[in-house]
């Protein structure tokens, strides 16, 4: 039989890279990472927004209605084993709301996982949209007789 040291040792190597590579799970990552980390350092009623940026940073979202509501975001994306055959599966989904005073100290913060998430119900209620109950072509002709009689001089 014939062996060679360099073959054995080549095959030995792509196989230590090849197992390398599947032990790691690649991870797609969104918004801030490790949110959860982050929040832990935030206390309330000493907190200020000063501190929160140099902590987080930027809020992803600020609320409408009230500026002293920011919104932090993150979501971690895996890829799923065998039997989700390779689709992207969830493995982090957290949100961190936090409120803020009129001076800008932190009053309150609520920090949501993916389980969190699960647990919130919606509203059963239908918004009725009266411009839907026409069908498509009595809109498109209604709107194309507006253009033509709506350039018309008297």
């Amino acid at each position: 039989m014939f062996f060679s040291f360099k073959y054995h040792l080549n095959l030995l190597i792509v196989f230590i890279f090849i197992t390398a590579c599947q032990l790691q799970e690649p991870v797609k990552n969104h918004g801030i990472i490790f949110l959860d980390n982050r929040s832990n350092k935030l206390v309330e009623k000493k907190t200020n927004k000063n501190d929160v940026l140099n902590i987080i940073g930027e809020p992803h979202v600020k609320s409408i209605k009230n500026d002293d509501v920011w919104i932090y975001l993150e979501r971690s994306l895996t890829k799923g084993k065998y039997h989700r055959l390779g689709k992207h599966v969830i493995k982090a989904n957290n949100t961190l709301i936090l409120t803020f005073d009129q001076f800008g100290i932190l009053e309150n913060k609520k920090f949501y996982t993916k389980e969190d998430i699960k647990n919130i119900n919606f509203s059963e209620d239908i918004t009725e949209n009266k411009l839907s109950k026409e069908s498509f072509i009595t809109s498109f002709l209604s709107s194309l007789r507006n253009k033509m009689y709506g350039n018309r001089e008297n």
